[in-house]
């Protein structure tokens, strides 16, 4: 006869797990406030071109003479890293071997050695997934969720979850919208319907349409970061002890 675990008890085993995951991010959110980075989770299901974003946003602010570093996650092979390498920013490869998501404990393992202090914005690529990684905090001040024109307009009812978690909205391949008959209406609306009032953007990185407009909301965002941040040390207190 086979065993089975109780549910309960799987029940029990997860919130330990999200609980310990919980409490080192608090301990990541401190240290990148500390250091002035603001860090940003990308999440998106696998072949919305979360990459390709990417390395354009890290060469672009790279050319600016912005801060800026990656740290990917894959199950396996650095491909990605390498890739990201190709803009000028600093970028580390996490294999998680099976694991369907980035977690606080990873994030940490691998700012080994970093001098947090001469960076200004932390990228996080998360495992291509809209599931797991929507329980798990990595620290960061923003999550950007990225929906393809090649996925369909309902993913965000789907997986509302990962949806509710975000703070921005990115449909990315919009120069193959009308080719894969694409209703942007529609899924703004499905957006809308998990996550009421969440800025959504389109881009292309092959035509470059809407990449400037991320970057104005992007440096919009940080702004607002460290002037909270600012003001937080100013009344003696930080903004990860506000957040909680």
């Amino acid at each position: 006869m086979t065993s089975t675990m109780p549910t309960t008890r799987i029940v029990e085993v997860r919130a330990g797990i999200l609980r310990k995951n919980d409490e080192l991010a608090r301990g990541l959110r401190s240290r990148f406030e500390a250091a002035g980075v603001f860090v940003v989770n990308l999440v998106s299901s696998p072949g919305t071109g979360k990459t390709a974003f990417l390395e354009w946003t890290l060469t672009a602010l790279h050319q600016r003479g912005v801060r800026v570093a990656a740290l990917v996650g894959d199950l396996e092979t650095d491909n990605d890293a390498q890739r990201l390498a190709r803009s000028g920013a600093p970028a580390r490869q996490i294999n998680t071997h099976g694991r369907c998501h980035l977690e606080a404990e990873m994030i940490e393992a691998h700012l080994e050695g970093w001098d947090l202090e001469a960076t200004d914005i932390l990228f996080v690529e998360n495992v291509g997934n809209l599931v797991c990684p929507a329980s798990y905090d990595l620290g960061e001040a923003l999550r950007l969720v990225l929906l393809s024109v090649t996925e369909g307009e309902d993913k965000p009812l789907k997986y509302p979850t990962m949806f509710n978690s975000a703070d921005i909205a990115m449909i990315t391949k919009s120069d193959l919208a009308v080719a894969c008959e694409f209703d942007r209406e529609a899924a703004e609306a499905s957006i809308a319907s998990v996550r009421p009032g969440m800025p959504v953007m389109a881009c292309s990185t092959r035509t470059g349409a809407g990449l400037d407009e991320w970057l104005a909301l992007l440096d919009a965002r940080r702004h607002e970061w460290a002037a909270q941040r600012a003001a937080a040390r100013a009344a003696g207190i930080t903004l990860a002890a506000v957040a909680e």
